[in-house]
C-alpha cells in the first residue's frame, strides 16, 4: 500500500562521506523537523564530503510536506545526513545502503544519538548496485530514492563513467521508485550526466559545485 501522498501532485517548491580517520563534527547537523539542530558525527580526512548545508535545505524545502509518511531509500548513505534528515522530516520508513563498515557505524551512532525511532532504519552494508535486485525481488518499492555519492571525474569528449551516471543507467533501479514518487541524484557540476529514457527530469538545483536533480519515472503525468 503506497502511503497517502504517493501519486498525489505536488510543488518542487544527499552525505557522502568518504574515508578518513577518526571523528569529528564537522558542522554537520539535521537542520529540519523533529531533531532539527542535532549535530552528526562524520569521519574525519579529506576524503569526507557531507552534502553541504545549503544544498540540503534546498532539496528539502523542495521536498516539503512529500516527506510525510513516505518510504525512503537512501544510497551511498555514508554517516546518515541525507537519510536521518528524512527521517526527521517525516519519513515513516528507510532502507539505507552504505558499503563502508566504517561509514555505517557512524550512522549506527548519529541515528542512535538522534532521538529518531530507531527501527524505522533498515541499515545495510553492502555495494548499492547488488541490492537492487534483493530489493526487487522482495517487491519493494520506495516514494523517495536520494542520493550523492562520490564525485566523479570532468568527463568533456567522453560519456561519464561516474556513481550517478551508473545509478542512471541501471536498469533495475527505476522499478524500485513507486508511482508517483522522486529520484534525486547529486554530482559535480563537472560531470555531464545523460539522462536515460528510464528517467525524466522534473528540475535541477545548483550550488557552487553541486548539482541535485530530480528526477520521476518516464510514465509519470503532473500538472
Amino acid at each position: 500500500m503506497l502511503p497517502h501522498h504517493a501519486g498525489s501532485q505536488f510543488r518542487l517548491s544527499t552525505d557522502a562521506c568518504r574515508p578518513g580517520a577518526g571523528a569529528h563534527s564537522q558542522g554537520v547537523r539535521i537542520i529540519g523537523g523533529l531533531a532539527a539542530g542535532r549535530l552528526l558525527k562524520v569521519p574525519e580526512g579529506l576524503g569526507v564530503r557531507p552534502t553541504p548545508d545549503k544544498v540540503k535545505l534546498a532539496v528539502f524545502n523542495s521536498l516539503g510536506a512529500f516527506l510525510d509518511g513516505a518510504r525512503v531509500l537512501d544510497l551511498f548513505a555514508g554517516s546518515g545526513a541525507l537519510g536521518l534528515e528524512c527521517l526527521s522530516r517525516g519519513a515513516r520508513e528507510m532502507v539505507s545502503i552504505e558499503k563502508s563498515e566504517k561509514h555505517a557505524r557512524f550512522f549506527r551512532q548519529n541515528l542512535a544519538s538522534s532521538g529518531l525511532p530507531v527501527t524505522a532504519v533498515n541499515l545495510r552494508v553492502q555495494d548499492v548496485f547488488l541490492v537492487f535486485p534483493q530489493l526487487a525481488q522482495g517487491g519493494r518499492q520506495f516514494d523517495l530514492i536520494i542520493a550523492d555519492p562520490p564525485y566523479g571525474e570532468k568527463n568533456v569528449g567522453r560519456r561519464s563513467t561516474s556513481l550517478a551516471q551508473l545509478l542512471l543507467d541501471d536498469i533495475v533501479l527505476p522499478g524500485l521508485l513507486a508511482p508517483g514518487g522522486l529520484f534525486v541524484v547529486g554530482h559535480t557540476k563537472r560531470d555531464t550526466l545523460e539522462i536515460p529514457a528510464t528517467w525524466k527530469e522534473r528540475k535541477d538545483m545548483r550550488h557552487g559545485d553541486t548539482v541535485m536533480r530530480f528526477l520521476e519515472r518516464p510514465d509519470e503525468k503532473r500538472d
